[in-house]
């Protein structure tokens, strides 16, 4: 199977330091539901990790995720993707859970909900901990430039022979060809 894992704020959609805390504050970054439909042409299943501690924090309940998801769905839809399943952390760093990355869960569920090993899987993200989980889990870490990602790129602790891409149409790019 051909899969790709992608972070979801500052790589499908526009970032923000206040959180993404309505349907109306996500705005897809120019190019990426595009780019997530040519991985689908490709035969690519996509699908998301994300942390999303504004849940944990009280900016928002489970019912606003779902409202901001049910947006990223339907507007991928319009351009002709789709997302096959979209895994989230909604925890805290004081929670000190297993699923909020750098740690693995997320990308342990993916793995055993798709019977997959994620050994070379490639998994994009802007931050540091997005490109940490998957290293750790032997995927392929790819950093785009698009939210945190000219910060990400200059941290020591980058990991080694992660390439960098200008954003996420650029790395679906690199990918299919």
């Amino acid at each position: 199977m051909k899969l790709v894992i992608l972070d979801r704020d500052g790589v499908i959609n526009h970032d923000s330091d206040q959180y993404i805390k309505s349907p109306d504050e996500w705005r897809p970054i120019p190019g990426s539901l595009n780019a997530i439909a040519r991985l689908n042409q490709a035969g690519y299943r996509v699908v998301v990790a994300t942390n999303q501690s504004g849940v944990g924090r009280g900016l928002f309940e489970m019912d606003t995720l779902n409202a901001i998801h049910d947006k990223l769905t339907k507007a991928l839809a319009l351009a002709g993707g789709h997302i096959d399943a979209i895994f989230f952390c909604p925890h805290t760093t004081a929670d000190n859970c297993e699923c909020r990355k750098p740690k693995t869960g997320l990308f342990r569920e993916i793995s055993t909900r798709f019977n997959v090993s994620l050994i070379g899987v490639p998994a994009i993200g802007d931050s540091l901990r997005d490109l940490q989980a998957a290293a750790t889990m032997g995927a392929q870490p790819m950093l785009v430039l698009t939210g945190k990602g000219n910060k990400t790129k200059v941290d020591p602790e980058l990991p080694a022979g992660t390439p960098i891409f200008t954003d996420l149409a650029a790395a679906v790019t690199h990918i299919i060809t």
